[in-house]
């Protein structure tokens, strides 16, 4: 008896994709299909659809890593299928990030002794070192609190208004109060006065951001650190300061190593920095870093021993990749102090670069400061040019840049400004491209008819300038706005068109 088998399509060998059935037919999105398909068919299909995506390299508003040299590439490729969490099993990695957090201690200035070993951890990036610091300030404050007999439900965190949305996170999922520092027009980072004032007895440290997210600009730790001091003795509190250095923890060390932020000054605690940022590692790597042993309460780390040893764990998460720890490691031995203050350089002169380049064009107002993370945050001057920052961002994607506008937090929020950040990767080169494009962009909508929004303000302004109310159809009398309320509402309209324009676009169909 002849047995025989009838193949079905999915086995047939695919020589060509393009010449296959898998191009014209609809794959099922958002259910597993019920055959295979050929890995040159799933690769070929998958990877035209990424196509669509914009170019990291060109994507200005990321601080994250988006280049590394090849070696460093294949050290990530070949350990990519290593668990970090299987310490015993690869005790070469563990030792890897242990040997990292001690680099960054001493780089910020940690005071060890000879033969003392830095406290810290490797995460999956700043966020979640946030986390884990905030939880450290949050139980030792309780700690205290209950040995003193006081209440211990209503514990704050004093930041400005500023700080990255990791912060919120932490205040909503860890149940601790956010106590902002509204910003002003022209100061948009935390005032170290306001934010002292704001400190109570239930506050557990206060944030500090060296490199803010919206204009790059360093906080003052050193005043912070100086008023904390004067109020700590006056109170009899014990009010500590947390440095957010995500973006700029690897930037004033080899720029400003004079600056003092870190633990030099006796209040700050701890410190977290990103791996993945000016550490010049990919996406998926940051570091928190604390003082002493006493500033990480001993019930927050947890043993294990199912992994073959006694294992202690302080982290939200369990599994994770060595490959960005052993990538760190790489760039810190292979550049060294030499080569980090030489990549920080060449990104802080690029950036001036672009900030002249602008200024040039006598169109901009520069938000951002010569000292503090390399990027160039600007706004318009003319607010009645008829455009704005939004469409700006919108036209120049048309080159292929990715430039972001966004509006100020509160009390500042009638501001809008672009941001580009200079990475790395970043050239002079594609600096004086950028600024070419930028100028050919502001001719564009040169020629073109201004928003309607904008007619409307404009022409409202010049009608009502020595009039605060007017008649309406009706006789009812109706209030003029000020020229700072119809920027506003002309800023939240066109911020709103604009997300919702993005937001169709990047919808899944």
């Amino acid at each position: 008896m002849v047995l025989s088998k009838i193949a079905s399509q999915s086995d047939v060998s695919v020589h060509s994709t393009f010449s296959s059935r898998y191009v014209r037919e609809s794959l099922p999105r958002y259910k597993m299909p019920e055959n295979s398909i050929p890995k040159e068919a799933a690769f070929q299909i998958i990877n035209d659809e990424l196509m669509l995506d914009g170019n990291p390299r060109l994507n200005l508003a990321s601080f994250v890593t988006t280049w590394m040299e090849p070696e460093c590439d294949k050290l990530i490729m070949d350990s990519i299928n290593k668990n970090y969490v299987d310490m015993d099993e690869y005790p070469v990695t563990t030792e890897l990030q242990n040997r990292c957090v001690n680099i960054i201690a001493h780089l910020f200035n940690a005071p060890l002794g000879e033969s003392e070993a830095a406290v810290g951890v490797g995460t999956v990036g700043s966020s979640e070192a946030i986390m884990l610091a905030g939880l450290a300030f949050k139980r030792k404050w309780q700690n205290k609190r209950k040995a003193e007999g006081k209440p211990y439900d209503k514990p704050n965190i004093v930041t400005g208004a500023n700080v990255q949305v990791c912060w919120e996170k932490f205040a909503r999922y860890f149940e601790v109060e956010l106590k902002e520092v509204k910003l002003t027009e022209d100061y948009y980072v935390m005032d170290p006065v306001k934010a002292a004032e704001m400190v109570d007895e239930n506050t557990i440290c206060v944030a500090a951001i060296l490199g803010s997210t919206l204009n790059g600009e360093f906080e003052d730790v050193k005043l912070l650190n100086d008023l904390l001091v004067e109020k700590n003795r006056i109170t009899g509190w014990d009010t500590p300061i947390h440095v957010d250095a995500a973006s700029g923890g690897f930037i004033a060390p080899f720029l400003w190593p004079d600056l003092e932020w870190d633990f030099r000054l006796p209040l700050v605690k701890s410190i977290n920095v990103s791996g993945h940022k000016y550490g010049l590692v990919y996406a998926g790597v940051g570091w928190v870093i604390w003082r002493s042993k006493e500033d990480l309460p001993e019930e927050l780390i947890f043993h294990i021993n199912y992994l073959g040893t006694d294992q202690p764990t302080f982290t939200l998460n369990f599994s994770k990749g060595s490959s960005q720890i052993i990538a760190q490691y790489y760039q810190l031995i292979h550049l060294g102090y030499e080569g980090y203050r030489n990549v920080m350089e060449n990104c802080h002169e690029n950036a001036m670069m672009l900030k002249e380049g602008l200024e040039k064009t006598g169109r901009f107002k520069i938000v951002s400061k010569d000292i503090g993370v390399p990027l160039v945050a600007f706004s318009l001057v003319d607010k009645s040019w008829g455009h704005d920052e939004f469409e700006i961002a919108e036209t120049l994607r048309r080159f292929g840049w990715i430039v972001p506008a966004y509006t100020m937090p509160a009390d500042a929020k009638h501001i809008t400004v672009l941001r580009v950040v200079i990475r790395e990767d970043f050239s002079r080169t594609l600096a004086e491209r950028l600024v070419r494009d930028i100028t050919k962009v502001l001719h564009e909508l040169d020629s073109l008819p201004a928003k309607l929004s904008a007619k409307i303000s404009v022409k409202s302004e010049e009608n009502g300038k020595n009039n605060d109310t007017e008649a309406g159809k009706n006789g009812t009398t109706v209030v003029k706005k000020t020229a700072i309320e119809t920027q506003r509402e002309i800023t939240t309209y066109w911020k709103n068109f604009v997300t919702a324009k993005k937001s169709n676009r990047n919808k899944i169909c």
